[in-house]
């Protein structure tokens, strides 16, 4: 049983690899942007005139601190979403194993 569980993981973890990989490959001449950008640039071909509601807080000094920014901000999210369904995975088995144990006395 183990050893199909890490096949299937193991085929996992590498189709995972060949998506990361595999756009920078192929789409080597590709500009990669946020969507945010993009989303000005439209709005401006659409409505010269417009001005945005408010501007940013704090304006990274670069791309890369913009993108690491943003890394972190998705890392802790993905923590908290992690941590939410291990405490409730947890909870369930602990009232499960305490169920089990009530009616075996």
């Amino acid at each position: 049983m183990n050893l199909k569980r890490t096949t299937r993981n193991l085929l996992l973890f590498a189709v995972v690899i060949i998506l990361i990989v595999s756009p920078l490959l192929f789409l080597k001449e590709a500009e990669f942007s946020g969507a945010d950008g993009q989303a000005e640039e439209v709005i401006e071909e659409i409505n010269p005139n417009y001005v945005p509601w408010f501007n940013p807080l704090i304006e990274p000094a670069s791309g890369e601190i913009e993108s690491l920014l943003f890394s972190v901000q998705a890392a802790i999210g993905a923590g908290f979403i992690g941590y939410f369904f291990g405490f409730v995975k947890g909870k369930k088995s602990t009232e499960s194993e305490s169920k089990s144990k009530n009616e075996k006395n």
